[in-house]
């Protein structure tokens, strides 16, 4: 998104935020709707309060802790395999079957499994949110590998290149673009997995935080929770966007 658009992309999320204050604050069933739409003033002002206390950048530095952590690890990981794979035929029969075995299995579900393993804590929470980061960014590894022109490897052949000069010179800087694009899908998985796993087993965090309200009843301190995760995603995937940009401006052009 560009700066020259900014201004009209924030045209609509105010009139959603106009109409949620008027449906929450000044309508004349506003008050049935308190206990479940809280107005974006008292969310505002719920926000402020726990802002001053220090918890909520409490939750927020929890959970970014988790999503960095089990993001990093996915990355780390994820790459080498979707190269291995997209290059090498033995690796594509040996590993393809096992990723495509596991990647329907959902995050969530490897919860009850990630809390006998880790316990509840953070080793659990990086964990879930590795299973989530992982595939997304391993899949558009190998079709980025795969997609890479044929043509480019013969010529660098019979040039005299090696294999391994292929793979980093040509096939690696060719794959960029759905290596990024999958990191940036896997980074908003991994804020995905992050939710679920912390609201069943968390003791911190903004999911914790929004099944703690849940039980307390405080429908404007859900919101606060979703809407930091909603900010918090924004904000790295714009980082994201910028990183991919500079990195992958030729192919834009």
């Amino acid at each position: 998104m560009s700066t020259r658009l900014l201004p009209s992309a924030l045209i609509v999320p105010a009139l959603l935020v106009l109409l949620w204050e008027l449906a929450g604050s000044y309508s004349p069933w506003a008050g049935a709707l308190k206990p479940i739409l809280s107005a974006p003033s008292v969310i505002g002002l719920d926000a402020w309060r726990l802002a001053l206390s220090g918890d909520l950048f409490v939750h927020i530095g929890s959970s970014l802790i988790r999503v960095l952590g089990g993001f990093s690890a996915a990355l780390l990981i994820a790459v080498p395999i979707g190269v291995l794979i997209g290059v090498y035929s033995l690796a594509d029969d040996l590993l393809d079957p096992v990723l495509e075995f596991l990647r329907p299995i959902p995050p969530p579900a490897w919860i009850p499994l990630g809390i006998l393993w880790f316990g509840i804590g953070n080793a659990q929470n990086m964990f879930i949110i590795f299973l989530g980061a992982f595939f997304p960014i391993a899949l558009n590894t190998i079709a980025g590998v795969r997609a890479c022109d044929p043509l480019l490897a013969s010529a660098a052949l019979t040039l005299g290149g090696s294999k391994r000069q292929i793979v980093t010179e040509i096939v690696l800087p060719a794959s960029i673009p759905a290596i990024l694009t999958g990191i940036r899908v896997g980074l908003g998985m991994g804020w995905m997995a992050l939710v679920a796993a912390e609201l069943v087993a968390g003791r911190s965090g903004l999911g914790f935080l929004i099944q703690s309200s849940r039980y307390a009843l405080l429908t404007e301190r859900i919101f606060v929770g979703m809407i930091m995760i909603g900010l918090l995603g924004l904000a790295m995937d714009a980082g994201m966007r910028y990183v991919q940009k500079q990195f992958t401006g030729w192919n834009e052009r």
